[in-house]
């Protein structure tokens, strides 16, 4: 039998029917016993109680008793105590004990970081509720007492609820609930949190920061409080965090709709149900546009990966990376040993959306390996894919896309037209011939009303059924795929005038587009011609930039082959990337550095295909100077490890030994081997350059001149200081210090910190990392400015001053949410959370929970790492230690040993691990895990205290430590 007190007291058979209990008395005899199930109640209480009007007398209650007993009958025993009754039933069978036992079990999950798990625990424990508890007793003070704290533990499971789906990705759904709940409960301040983080989550910083100040007017005004720190470090994290990491959107059409509008309601309707649904059909039908109208009316966040511009099916999983705005790694250093498909599932792993797959039929076979293994791991995820064939993955829904029906493609076709003659009209039966010569494709109907401008309707439909009788004959042997369309196209293409072909089939080496300035360059056309091609539709402007469909792309790209120009032209487009790579270089290491990062990221598709192409083609010198004058640009942009496997096979393709590359090249070899080292397979390769390599970019720096790439001497420096004998970096770096490139000096003076700090000179080191930062901020070079901040305000944190290291931090944390860092935002508020660790264990916890979460959403293990580290500081300083032994070991896990960012965690985890064995009483384990820690720290410098200060060690650690 089950018993409900959430609401009206009532009871239920096993099969379900209700059970007849009588009149008030009896419901609210039976609620005062459910309770406490099995604790006598004292029969005085139940009498004032039942009828706190009247009360009832012994022999009354007796006979209640006896009643209630008959209606239960065996299923439940009313035994008589010593002093009252009692009711003898599971726990489990009454409704407010289930709740509780359920909602407590969704709170843990949630805390051991399961939200799955804990949203299906709590919607079960909260379903259980019927109305207001205790219904039927509204003024028994027992019933008062019991209702008030089962109504509090009901709006703490809602608010455990509520954090679970907006750790899935649920702010969207959220947000009206938790509106309506904060209004209920304006002094509530978890609820005020949970509202400010879904609306921050859906770019509402705004309204987010409104809800806090109505909160804390409320707080001020009803109660004369102040905010908690919890939901005041909220309020600065609001006022001061990026922005999340926007997906890309679909992209904004500008012309009309037609014909598909109950197509766009199924293939939602479908996507409901399916994980994985494939728009197929051939080019030209129109499955992008169908794909974005889709996107358009979807539920979830929509993230539009556009794949067209790839050329290689091994670059799909990063340009799923860049859709989602995700870094492929941080701004310090190039990698953390997780390749770009493991970042997309640790992204994804528990978020909800829907990712369109735009253009995968020339990348079908990784686009489904790639599909498939997100499908499998991320299971909150949906995938939407566009192509000329199916991915072939199991459970993969098919919607095969056709050509419009007669009325649409005769409404496409006058919308279009009009557009480009103001007034068309033409005889409908006309219109409807042309279009169904070309087989009502869109895209094909779209091409042909554009050249309404110079024709009349029946001169070109005259021409396009001639063109199409000779292409059906000429293309009989083509793949059915590419029959109509290539028909479409090549009927298009006659009509152009032979500059207008000989721009367009050059045009087809970019990738990703072209400023018109770099289209006239490579295309060896006229301002006139190629603005033609944009209105004769053979290429679009977007964004200031000239773009060619990627199905008139591909049949461009023939034309060029068979013209036997293309080496010519692609090594024009090569030339090109590297004049542009060199023109912005020296601008991203100043002040304009923002302005010119979203130039050269506008070219990242175009750098890679001309970095490709020069590596295939043996242009070695031309492959050399590309990698080395995007370098700087690469490492801003956390995007090394792209390019990280045209390096490597560069370095093997060179003819000559390391030791025998020429002086004119050398420093351009020595970033080409930085880059290669950047890549998950780049160790070995670093082994057998870096000594040939370090000597090259000597020869390139010699300290009383210039090089060209700066910034590569810190890069090498960093990439160098977890290797055995890192001294002829450091050699390096430092005899720079009078060189005449300012920014060469900066670089100087940051690296000449730690060697002074090595030789037990912190005052020396302060004052060098001072100059550094200032000589990088005058500069205005936000990279290097974050840096030298940093290691600042770890030399704060070392001599105990944690008040100036937070405000350092502060500082730094500011410029690399400029520069969009996720992962570099992630690694300065763990040091933050370690320098308030001491005095605000709760603000520390959030610095340490928000850097998890930046980590988790850039996808990357390292950074997580450290905040897991973080919170197992705060677990131990909780006397958790079963926690903190779990937190430390995951951190350790993760931590990648090769480099230098992760050597003070992991010193801290081990040490950290050492704390809870000797709270453990263990001394045997303590001393080992202090000496691996002690051993670690060694790597970089002597285990002494400064050093270990510098990496925040409490000072009794420090101590355990450093003695071994």
């Amino acid at each position: 039998m089950r018993f409900g007190i959430l609401g009206q007291t009532r009871a239920w058979r096993d099969d379900g029917t209700e059970v007849s209990l009588g009149g008030p008395a009896r419901r609210a005899l039976l609620a005062l016993l459910l309770v406490r199930p099995g604790e006598a109640v004292a029969a005085e209480r139940l009498a004032d109680e039942i009828d706190p009007n009247a009360g009832t007398s012994a022999h009354a209650l007796h006979s209640q008793v006896s009643r209630l007993r008959s209606a239960l009958g065996g299923r439940a025993a009313i035994e008589r105590a010593a002093t009252g009754y009692r009711i003898v039933v599971p726990d489990d069978d009454v409704d407010a004990c289930r709740f509780e036992r359920l909602a407590a079990a969704g709170r843990s999950a949630l805390r051991e970081g399961d939200p799955g798990r804990a949203v299906t625990l709590l919607r079960e424990a909260l379903e259980l509720w019927r109305g207001p508890a205790l219904a039927d007793l509204a003024e028994s003070p027992t019933a008062q007492a019991a209702a008030a704290r089962l109504e509090e533990r009901r709006l703490g499971a809602i608010e455990d609820r509520i954090e679970g789906e907006l750790r899935l990705g649920g702010h969207r759904s959220v947000v009206p609930e938790l509106r309506e709940l904060v209004g209920r409960h304006p002094l509530r301040e978890r609820l005020a949190a949970l509202l400010m983080r879904a609306l921050f989550a859906e770019d509402g910083q705004a309204a987010a920061l409104e809800v806090f100040e109505e909160t804390r007017r409320h707080l001020a005004e009803e109660l004369g409080a102040d905010p908690s720190a919890e939901l005041a470090a909220l309020h600065r994290e609001a006022l001061s965090a990026p922005p999340p990491a926007s997906p890309a959107a679909p992209p904004a059409q500008l012309t009309s709709f037609v014909g598909r509008a109950a197509e766009v309601g199924e293939i939602a309707g479908l996507l409901r149900v399916a994980r994985l649904v494939t728009l197929i059909g051939p080019g030209g039908v129109g499955k992008t546009r169908l794909s974005v109208e889709v996107a358009a009316v979807a539920d979830d966040t929509v993230c539009f990966a556009e794949l067209a511009a790839l050329r290689d099916g091994a670059d799909l999983p990063r340009a799923v990376l860049g859709a989602l705005g995700l870094r492929e790694n941080g701004l310090v250093i190039e990698g953390d040993g997780q390749g770009p498909v493991e970042r997309l599932v640790s992204a994804l792993s528990d978020r909800v959306l829907l990712l369109v797959l735009d253009n995968c039929e020339h990348v079908v076979e990784e686009a489904a390996a790639l599909a498939a293994r997100l499908l499998a791991t991320c299971p909150r995820l949906r995938v939407l894919a566009t192509s000329r064939e199916p991915l072939g993955v199991i459970g993969e829904h098919l919607w095969q896309v056709r050509g419009l029906d007669g009325d649409a493609a005769v409404r496409l076709f006058t919308d279009r037209a009009t557009a480009v003659r103001r007034g068309f009209t033409a005889d409908p039966q006309t219109v409807r011939r042309i279009c169904a010569a070309l087989d009502d494709l869109p895209l094909a109907i779209e091409l042909a009303a554009a050249r309404l401008r110079t024709l009349d309707v029946e001169d070109l439909a005259g021409r396009l059924d001639d063109r199409l009788g000779v292409a059906a004959r000429g293309s009989r042997t083509a793949d059915e795929r590419h029959r109509t369309l290539r028909s479409v196209v090549a009927w298009s293409w006659e009509l152009l005038s032979e500059p207008e072909r000989r721009a367009a089939r050059r045009f087809a080496v970019f990738a990703g587009g072209a400023t018109a300035e770099s289209a006239l360059r490579v295309c060896g056309a006229d301002g006139e011609t190629l603005e033609s091609l944009a209105d004769k539709s053979l290429t679009e402007v977007v964004g200031g930039r000239f773009r060619m469909l990627a199905t008139i792309r591909a049949y461009a790209a023939e034309r060029l082959a068979e013209t036997g120009e293309g080496e010519t032209v692609r090594r024009a487009h090569a030339g090109r990337l590297l004049e542009l790579m060199r023109a912005a270089d020296p601008h991203l290491r100043r002040r304009e550095q923002l302005e010119w990062l979203p130039r050269l990221a506008a070219e990242h598709a175009d750098l890679l295909a001309a970095l490709r192409w020069s590596v295939e083609a043996g242009e070695t010198r031309t492959a050399l100077e590309l990698l080395a004058a995007a370098s700087t640009y690469l490492w801003l942009r956390g995007a090394s490890a792209a390019v990280a496997p045209q390096a490597i096979a560069l370095l093997d393709a060179m003819a000559a030994a390391p030791e025998d590359v020429a002086d004119e090249e050398g420093e351009e070899y020595a970033t080409c081997v930085l880059l290669a080292a950047s890549g998950i397979d780049g160790r070995q390769v670093w082994q057998r350059h870096r000594a040939a390599a370090e000597k090259a970019l000597a020869a390139a720096w010699p300290g009383d001149r210039a090089g060209r790439h700066p910034a590569t001497l810190l890069l090498w420096m960093m990439r160098s200081a977890v290797d055995a004998d890192p001294r002829g970096a450091y050699t390096l770096v430092w005899s720079q210090r009078d060189c005449p490139d300012p920014w060469a000096r900066a670089a100087a003076r940051y690296v000449h910190g730690f060697g002074l700090l090595g030789e037990g000179d912190a005052a020396g080191a302060e004052q060098a990392f001072h100059a550094a930062v200032e000589a990088f901020r005058a500069l205005g070079d936000r990279w290097g400015t974050a840096l030298a901040l940093d290691s600042v305000a770890a030399l704060a944190r070392a001599a105990g001053d944690r008040a100036e290291a937070v405000a350092l931090t502060d500082e730094a944390l500011a410029l690399t949410e400029q520069l969009g860092a996720l992962e570099d935002s992630a690694d300065l508020l763990v040091n933050r959370g370690d320098d308030l660790a001491g005095d605000d264990l709760a603000a520390a916890r959030a610095d340490y929970e928000r850097a998890a979460l930046l980590a988790h959403r850039a996808g990357g293990s390292t950074y997580l790492a450290a905040a897991l580290r973080g919170l197992g500081d705060v677990a131990l300083a909780e006397h958790d230690l079963a926690e903190a032994e779990r937190l430390y070991q995951e951190a350790l896990e993760r931590l990648d040993p090769h480099w230098i960012k992760s050597v003070g965690h992991r010193v801290r985890a081990l040490a950290g691990l050492g704390q809870v064995a000797e709270a453990r009483g263990d001394r045997t384990g303590a001393e080992a895990r202090y000496r691996e820690a002690a051993a670690s720290a060694a790597t970089v410098a002597p285990a002494a205290p400064e050093t270990l200060r510098m990496m925040g060690l409490p000072e009794p650690v420090v101590r355990a430590v450093s003695r071994r």
